[in-house]
């Protein structure tokens, strides 16, 4: 039996007489072959297998059993697999097939395609063929529960981290370098003894620690034989329900992926920090050679009418998540990492490509499992395949409660849009920005006709300045305005100070705390180590700056102000103040009956100049945080000599 292997497999669609006349792309489709049953890809027991696969195109299909997980024939099984009711296919195998892998091959028309199950949830090495286990032999020692429901979505300080950059660098004191076990190790040590790893994550104050993607991604990207001799983010997604196995110490085996990315979660929540997952299912690595190309070609993507690949992701391709087959497998992907890996938040790549039903639907399941699981994403509002009151993004976001959008209006009104390199934020004396910044310090709520976006309540607005993408803050700041480092760190010092003081949830990306940069490097998805790794000894030398961000996240958690918990919260106790061009400063104000803690002020500064701000009659105010030396309380106010930020109180 010849198994099609070129680019052109996916160009049969099937004959339209085993479906009875529609082909995949038909309106009726979904309603003729959707699937509700619950049993999809591979039932384990210790006497049978059973399999389940959709395949409603396919004329013949079966199960293949392999004796190892890498390519080959090797001492091949083939099981004919009958066809059953919503176009799926099923087989039993009896006796104890652990250790054993598995493929579904397919008849497509005049083809035969060969994938891997699109439910696996363990792989061999680089992820061809799924694996035979029992899910109970990859839980470590003590694993149990959930932690306890986080108490608020604006409670969070987010770090976003990709598993390698912890542990890459020479002087990182990890011993498992670039796998999920370099998470778990505490006690390491860096240049002149100062926390590395876990130790410094946990003592900067953050909640949730938001990994790059842990789920399988393309070879093509990183070969799990030899992952040192290559990079990737994981951006570019292969099999959704397996974690990656260039993190494992073992990616010829299935259990250690699995094993070990529990044993980092549960460390993780031993330390008191939760995990976010990023998670990428609006794209796939290629449209044509995935397994879900392969097993019902012409289904999964977005076409456009002359069958070309809808490109909003800028990939190659788009995820249909509106058809009824893929958003279910779409949510109970995320439904099985919540459940199986005890993860607290996940955030969606591109989530506007993603459609609004979808996105409920995944809400409503995680509400079911722990309502205080986050979830986060880009709601930016690209051209793809989907009407505009589909799509996932920010124009959206009344449809979309309890679901997070990056604020990317707050982001370039700080640092300037990373698409033009000259352009300057508020930061670096960028000239009417006020505005804006006022709106992402209100959380991104309607909180008056001048100040609005997107958020209708705080808890939909995430506030950053830096993330995985595009240059980092420190990197932006010095293409824009050339190397002074005293003038480039006061600017560092402000941005992250603005999004630590403003409502919403905040998120920081790794190294921010120590002006993290990657040598002007604008897209490191595929740089090595040295580019992306956080360098532990520009940490040693940059103490005072990771000091100053602990510093502000311990405000914002000492401050319940910092992180109302709704729009009409916000509008009742922020007040913003009069101030000058450059500049701009609030007040939140303990009303009676309200607890937002005590009587605060805040001041933003971006430009170079020296200003004195009138402080509001509300009693004597002490100086909390002040940009280094450069804030100063006199008989006349707030002094701030250049750009500088504050925050004071009047203590109750």
């Amino acid at each position: 039996m010849a198994v099609q292997k070129e680019l052109d497999f996916a160009i049969d669609y099937g004959d339209p007489a085993v479906t009875g006349g529609l082909t995949v792309f038909h309106p009726d489709f979904d309603q003729a072959y959707a699937y509700n049953g619950s049993d999809l890809g591979l039932t384990y027991t210790p006497e049978k297998c059973g399999f389940r696969l959709w395949a409603p195109t396919a004329s013949e299909a079966m199960v293949v059993l392999y004796s190892d997980g890498e390519e080959g024939e090797g001492e091949a099984r083939y099981c004919p697999m009958t066809r059953g009711q919503g176009g799926t296919w099923s087989a039993e195998v009896a006796g104890d097939q652990k250790g054993r892998f598995y493929t579904f091959r397919v008849k497509i028309g005049n083809h035969w395609n060969e994938a891997c199950d699109p439910y696996a949830r363990a792989v061999g090495v680089n992820g061809d063929r799924a694996a035979i286990l029992d899910l109970e032999d990859t839980n470590p020692p003590g694993w149990g529960e959930r932690m306890e429901p986080f108490e608020a979505a604006v409670d969070a300080v987010i770090y976003e981290l990709h598993v390698r950059d912890l542990s890459s660098h020479p002087h990182s004191g990890i011993m498992h370098r670039g796998q999920f076990l370099g998470i778990c190790e505490a006690g390491t040590r860096g240049p002149g003894g100062i926390l590395t790893g876990l130790d410094h994550i946990s003592s900067l104050g953050v909640t949730h620690i938001q990994f790059l993607p842990l789920a399988d991604y393309s070879t093509l990207s990183v070969d799990e034989r030899n992952p040192e001799l290559s990079y990737n983010w994981g951006y570019d997604p292969k099999n959704y329900n397996v974690p990656e196995g260039s993190y494992a110490r073992d990616p010829y085996n299935p259990i250690s992926r699995i094993y070990e990315m529990k044993q980092m979660v549960q460390t993780l929540h031993d330390r008191g920090l939760r995990v976010i997952m990023d998670v990428v299912y609006n794209h796939m690595y290629d449209g044509f050679r995935v397994h879900f190309a392969k097993l019902v070609p012409g289904y999964y993507f977005r076409y456009r009418d002359d069958r070309t690949l809808w490109d909003g992701a800028f990939c190659g391709n788009e995820v249909a998540s509106e058809r009824e087959m893929v958003r279910r497998y779409i949510v109970d992907s995320v439904v099985y990492w919540a459940k199986e890996y005890s993860l607290d938040g996940f955030r969606f790549d591109l989530m506007g490509l993603m459609d609004v039903d979808t996105m409920r639907e995944i809400r409503h399941r995680l509400d079911e499992i722990d309502p205080s699981i986050l979830m986060i994403g880009e709601g930016w509002h690209m051209e793809c395949g989907l009407t505009d009151e589909q799509r996932s993004s920010q124009r959206n976001a009344d449809r979309l409660p309890r679901v997070g959008q990056f604020n990317d209006h707050m982001r370039n009104a700080i640092k300037g849009s990373h698409y033009h390199r000259i352009e300057h934020g508020f930061v670096d004396g960028g000239e009417h920005l006020e505005r804006e910044v006022c709106t992402g310090i209100a959380g991104a709520i309607p909180y008056s006709e001048e100040i609005r976006s997107f958020a209708h309540e705080p808890d939909q607005c995430v506030n950053y300045v830096e993330c995985h993408d595009n240059y980092t803050l420190w990197d932006k700041l010095e293409v824009t305005n050339g190397f002074e480092e005293e003038e480039l760190e006061a600017m560092h010092h402000l941005a992250t100070g603005m999004v630590l003081t403003s409502q919403g949830i905040a998120f920081l990306h790794a190294g921010q705390e120590f002006l993290r940069t990657k040598n002007h490097v604008e897209n490191s998805y595929k740089s090595l180590d040295p580019i992306n790794w956080l360098d532990w000894d520009r940490c040693a030398v940059r103490q005072t700056d990771v000091h100053f961000v602990r510093q502000l996240i311990s405000l914002r958690h000492a401050h319940p102000a910092f992180r109302l918990r709704s729009a009409a919260d916000i509008r009742r106790h922020l007040t913003f103040e009069k101030a000058s061009d450059g500049c701009v400063a609030f007040t939140l104000r303990d009303h009676a009956g309200g607890d937002p803690s005590r009587h605060l002020y805040v001041a933003y500064h971006g430009r170079k100049d020296t200003i004195t701000l009138p402080l509001p009659p509300l009693g004597e105010w002490d100086l909390l945080i002040g940009s280094d030396e450069r804030a100063v309380l006199t008989p006349e106010g707030l002094k701030l000599y250049g750009i500088s930020m504050a925050v004071l109180e009047v203590p109750n």
